[in-house]
């Protein structure tokens, strides 16, 4: 089993336990590594002090590094300090056992990481699945840990555009690669949003010849074709009350009968339901049943806005640019780019693949997309552009460092680290394309490179 290594570090208390968790760990099948920069990490304690929350602070400005925090004993991490762990950057609390239970617990909070950012980091890779940032990032490792590592139904949620359907298509191909119930590799979608009511049973459930005026053939429905395979119920929220009963049954018990039929079918399926609706809002209404909510609503995940990824805006930019440009290498110049960096998306991922489209046909020539190219109607009211920047965002990241005990220049310098690795990133690791985007000289970066404050590419998993 391939192990990623993890760094060790001990407070200020805990030094009698050091030797015998470093001991136990490499017992354990986990490589003790010097850099304490890795994605991984263990710190011991003896006391919740200055010293341990320090510590976490700086793992928490990286979403990319998580740490298992070790209690020296019980009276070390009660309920109260649990939660302010967690709360300054920890991934977990764990209190240390002499008896090999400890270390065999830790090896294996650190292989479910390494696996899940594994898995995580191919699906990202995947061209469909575009996009660098921690918002989407995290929501991709949920969907894959919950697609890998259990049964459970799952339901996304989040505005139209966001990309519902791809994260759907990742958990059936999760399901078919030796998932928890493994499936075959196929999606079925319902599109709940275009049924028509007095069909709608048959498309779920089929029918049987005769069962209704027209139907003078067997017709099997969704749950018949989705046996052995994952289940897209899209748009569940506009599923008529009537039926909701009918479509629990099926759900709960993996049984049904066909339009006009008496006969109990089986099935076997993971289901996955998306709605860009608040589900839980139409049960208080009384327009979705509180009984097939919880049983859809196993793991919830929701997807973010694009304003809340807004540094996959260009990757993606570039993404839907080639689709439409047969693959010529075409780039953005700046002020295009700050166009679309700053641009409202009210319908998301989506709209920015329209506004794209729209873009590349109007470009001609080997040069690069400029404004021209931009048609008139997508232009900034007044000839304007607005910066959204600084934003709501910021200020809230801002205050959550203040609360936690961050200074001015910790701030500041996170700040920095922060912008250079996303420009870096969304560069494509081009150093000069991101030293002018920051406004820096590309020596810095190299600089930076090779003093190794910026890491190679490619990167790990976010």
């Amino acid at each position: 089993m391939q192990r990623r290594p993890a760094w060790f570090r001990t407070c200020q208390g805990a030094e009698s336990l050091e030797g015998e968790i470093r001991t136990a760990l490499v017992a354990s099948g986990v490589q003790i590594e010097t850099d304490a920069e890795g994605p991984y990490g263990i710190v011991s304690f003896d006391k919740a002090d200055e010293e341990l929350f320090g510590v976490l602070h700086e793992i928490r400005l990286d979403p990319r590094r998580r740490v298992l925090a070790v209690a020296a004993s019980p009276d070390a991490a009660n309920t109260g300090v649990v939660w302010r762990l967690l709360h300054a950057g920890a991934s977990d609390v764990l209190i240390w056992s002499g008896n090999g239970l400890g270390a065999a617990q830790l090896s294996a909070k650190l292989q479910r990481w390494f696996d899940v950012d594994e898995l995580a980091g191919q699906a990202v890779s995947q061209e469909s699945l575009v996009g660098d940032s921690p918002a989407w990032k995290s929501v991709v490792r949920r969907v894959v840990e919950a697609a890998r590592f259990s049964t459970s139904p799952i339901l996304l949620t989040g505005e139209s555009g966001t990309g519902k359907e791809l994260l759907a298509r990742l958990v059936s191909l999760f399901c078919a690669a030796g998932g928890a119930n493994k499936l075959r590799k196929e999606l079925i979608i319902v599109d709940c949003g275009s049924l028509v009511p007095e069909l709608s049973g048959s498309e779920f459930f089929g029918h049987e010849r005769g069962a209704f005026t027209g139907a003078h053939n067997q017709r099997e429905g969704a749950f018949a074709m989705a046996d052995g395979a994952t289940l897209l119920l899209d748009e569940i929220g506009e599923v008529p009350l009537s039926l909701q009963a009918q479509l629990l049954r099926a759900i709960q018990e993996k049984t049904y009968k066909r339009v006009g039929g008496n006969l109990w079918q089986r099935t076997n399926f993971r289901l996955v339901c998306a709605t860009n609706r608040d589900l839980e809002d139409l049960v208080r209404h009384g327009q979705f049943r509180l009984d097939l909510y919880y049983r859809i609503a196993g793991c919830v995940f929701r997807t973010p806005a694009l304003r809340e990824r807004k540094e996959d805006i260009l990757p993606l930019a570039r993404r839907f640019l080639r689709d439409c440009s047969s693959g010529n290498p075409v780039e953005f110049d700046n002020p295009v780019s700050e166009y679309l960096l700053n641009r409202v998306y009210d319908g998301n991922i989506r709209e920015l693949r329209q506004l794209i489209e729209r873009i590349a046909h109007r470009h001609a020539g080997p040069g690069p997309i400029t404004v021209g190219d931009i048609p008139e109607d997508d232009r900034p009211a007044g000839g304007e552009l607005k910066r959204a920047w600084p934003d709501q965002e910021l200020e809230r990241s801002i205050s959550n460092a203040l609360a936690i005990g961050a200074s001015l220049k910790e701030i500041t310098q996170a700040t920095a680290e922060t912008a250079i690795r996303i420009a870096v990133r969304s560069e494509g690791s081009n150093l000069q394309r991101a030293a002018n985007r920051l406004g820096i000289t590309d020596r810095a970066l190299q600089m930076r490179r090779a003093t190794g404050r910026l890491p190679e590419p490619p990167y790990p998993p976010g």
